[in-house]
């Protein structure tokens, strides 16, 4: 069997967006990916269905794989003819020991490509309005790991060198080690009212950041009790900051979930993204498709009305008939459908959306397995079944991984289907829909029912919502003021 290929490809430092177009190439043809605890889970959305997920994850002084045990895989999972992903946060190449693992394929004869990635170093402090470099300010910057193999763990380096030559000093995962680099560069000729700051978590929806000095640095985060992953950044550039582009997001700094239930997506998660939360969706689905109808397309243009239930029903229904080569003129039904995404689709195909009509014989009713058996008939009509929506598994143990470190600020369930696969499913992830201390405020929109039975919060509209969460917001800054 011929060997398969290997490739280090950097997930950027957290924003799913920074991803390279070859990074997201390598994960659409991955066989296997070993991924990072600091690579964010939504990248492995582009992997396929059949796609093996292996975690890596390192914690501070916590290891969940050996260095040895995440190359021997990698030699295994290639040696079979795979072609394997090891997807690493920021970028491999920046203290991402990419060299041994890279050398252990080499050994085995294994080929292997790097892909590049943004590092969090440059772009943690862009995110909170600083560049590493600027004419007026520093022409030199140096990226410093802050801790080592020494007995101590303390960074064993020419702080001589560093505190008179380079103008900006970024350390990596260093805020253990934060009153040992700040007591070394002062002992070297820093001033110690040269300005710091250290940025928690950038790029994602929960970065914070917190500014002082050489002098008063270590105080101010424990004050604000920041603790890795961070960047911490040194030098005369950190005055230019005037304010953070992404820290000024109304919603930054709120952990959320979104509840999803499988059939169209729902824009909700990417609208709260785009407000600077950080946000999850639960569950992940995948879809499978279901053995064509051939008896319903013998008679595809005996139906009067043909009733869509959702968006990926219509896109699945014609992909069909083009597959059959059935030729769409054939269709004299009036098309209708449940959503507007199902209506947008539709539309973007030429087709001129009619009224749903009452259900009788005449009727399709075109959808999901779940869709169209839980469609309420009062008269007989026929029934097609596009596709089947399941959970996908792959994602459970990441979703409850990433809840456990960073709690939730809130649960929201934009729609009635999407409340009860939280009623029904949420203790997979430890979530309860009981009331309790421990359990996040949980919002349902348009579901009254629901929030009488288990004290969830029912509002009726989006914008309703936001309302809600900047509300929430203002209040939590008037308490700690």
């Amino acid at each position: 069997m011929k060997n398969g290929i290997v490739y280090f490809v950097g997930a950027g430092p957290g924003d799913p967006g920074l991803l390279t177009i070859k990074g997201k190439q390598a994960l659409e043809e991955a066989d296997v990916i070993l991924y990072d605890r600091l690579a964010n889970p939504k990248l492995l959305e582009f992997a396929s269905p059949d796609c093996e997920f292996i975690y890596c994850g390192k914690l501070p002084d916590r290891h969940f794989m050996k260095q040895r045990e995440i190359n021997a895989l990698l030699v295994e999972k290639a040696l079979k003819g795979l072609t394997v992903v090891r997807l690493k946060g920021g970028d491999p190449s920046v203290f991402g020991r990419v060299g041994e693992e890279a050398d252990a394929l080499h050994e085995h004869g294994i080929r292997y490509e790097m892909v590049p990635g943004i590092t969090s170093g440059i772009a943690a402090p862009l995110y909170a309005g600083i560049p590493v470099t600027h004419r007026d300010f520093a022409s030199s910057f140096a990226m410093i790991t802050a801790h080592d193999k020494s007995l101590k763990g303390t960074p064993n380096l020419d702080w001589e060198g560093l505190a008179r030559s380079v103008q900006t000093l970024v350390f990596y995962m260093g805020v253990k080690n934060l009153p040992y680099i700040c007591k070394q560069l002062i002992a070297y000729g820093k001033s110690p009212s040269v300005p710091v700051i250290v940025v928690q978590w950038g790029t994602w929806g929960r970065q914070r950041s917190v500014k002082g000095s050489l002098e008063n640095i270590q105080q101010k985060v424990q004050e604000h009790q920041i603790t890795n992953p961070a960047i911490i950044v040194i030098g005369d550039i950190v005055n230019f900051q005037t304010h953070s582009w992404f820290e000024s997001k109304p919603l930054i700094g709120q952990h959320m979930m979104v509840v999803t239930h499988g059939e169209d997506e729902d824009p909700l998660a990417d609208k709260l993204r785009d407000s600077g939360a950080d946000v999850i969706e639960w569950p992940k689905w995948r879809t499978e498709n279901m053995p064509v109808n051939e008896e319903i397309l013998q008679r595809i243009g005996t139906f009067e009305d043909i009733f869509f239930t959702s968006r990926r029903a219509v896109c699945e229904f014609f992909q069909t008939l083009a597959s059959k080569k059935i030729d769409i003129r054939q269709l004299t039904a009036g098309l209708s459908a449940a959503s507007e995404h199902a209506e947008q689709e539709l539309e973007k195909r030429g087709f001129r959306v009619s009224a749903s009509q009452p259900e009788s014989e005449k009727r399709l009713v075109v959808g999901s397995r779940h869709a169209v058996e839980n469609m309420q008939t009062q008269k007989p009509c026929s029934l097609y079944v596009t596709h089947e929506n399941v959970i996908d598994d792959r994602f459970t143990h990441m979703i409850q991984r990433t809840i456990s470190e960073s709690p939730l600020h809130m649960i929201i369930c934009p729609s009635k289907p999407s409340v009860q696969q939280l009623i029904s499913a949420g203790e997979q992830i430890s979530i309860s829909p009981e009331p309790s201390a421990s359990r996040p405020p949980i919002v349902c929109i348009g579901d009254d029912s629901a929030a009488g039975i288990y004290g969830f919060t029912a509002v009726q509209e989006q914008e309703e919502l936001f309302a809600l969460i900047q509300n929430q917001q203002a209040e939590k800054k008037l308490l700690h003021s």
